[in-house]
């Protein structure tokens, strides 16, 4: 990863928003409400607690969620690593350099406040999202 990268948070792909969240809740985890992703077509809610990880929960509307597919493959899972970045596009040319492929292109994103998000796979790492700077969360 390139070293202006920060790590925001793990993303997780579940059937239910409530059933997850209560067992983070059981560990302290503090959950926000939940919101709508038209883009991504997914709820989302945001799991935080303080000195650990973010978690971000997804759960699919419908039959057209690209979440649907993780859920069908793997069930419940965690499937993304999310990085603030500076600026969207350098990063995604340095990541192409280095053998990701975009999967999806940059677009806001209701979850961090109208920031622009957009999500890269490399074989040897996995899906990871990249949110520009600033990423605020929508609570």
């Amino acid at each position: 990863m390139l070293d202006s990268f920060k790590f925001h948070h793990i993303g997780m792909a579940v059937k239910d928003i409530d059933a997850t969240a209560a067992v983070y809740e059981g560990g302290g985890y503090r959950m926000s409400d939940i919101v709508f992703d038209p883009i991504q077509n997914v709820n989302i809610c945001w799991l935080t607690k303080d000195g650990e990880p973010t978690v971000e929960l997804l759960a699919p509307v419908d039959e057209t969620s690209p979440v649907c597919k993780t859920l069908e493959k793997n069930g419940v899972t965690p499937y993304h690593c999310c990085y603030v970045v500076d600026n969207l596009e350098d990063a995604i040319a340095a990541l192409r350099k280095e053998r990701y492929m975009l999967t999806s292109k940059p677009a806001e994103a209701v979850a961090f406040c109208g920031s622009r998000v957009c999500f890269l796979y490399n074989k040897n790492v996995g899906l990871i999202e990249l949110v520009e700077s600033p990423a605020r969360i929508v609570d």
